[in-house]
């Protein structure tokens, strides 16, 4: 392991706990993610079954625009 091992260590904590953070205090206002436009969702009497399409996707998107951007930052 190095320093570089470390640093992305580090920040992947420190991502962890801001998305900690937000889903606590912010749960509230987050009640249309997973429930978006294109999600598969069936629900029946003793069976439910939910695959969050677009919410992957946009999750997706995100997640590779911020990894992105800190990897121009950390060059």
């Amino acid at each position: 392991m190095n320093s570089d091992t470390g640093k992305w260590i580090i920040l992947a904590g420190v991502l962890i706990v801001l998305v900690g953070v937000v889903i606590y205090f912010f749960h509230d206002k987050l009640h249309w993610f997973g429930r978006l436009p294109g999600d598969i969702r069936i629900e029946k009497e003793n069976f439910r079954f939910y695959f969050p399409v677009t919410t992957m996707i946009l999750l997706s998107v995100l997640l590779n625009i911020l990894i992105r951007i800190i990897k121009r930052f950390m060059q």
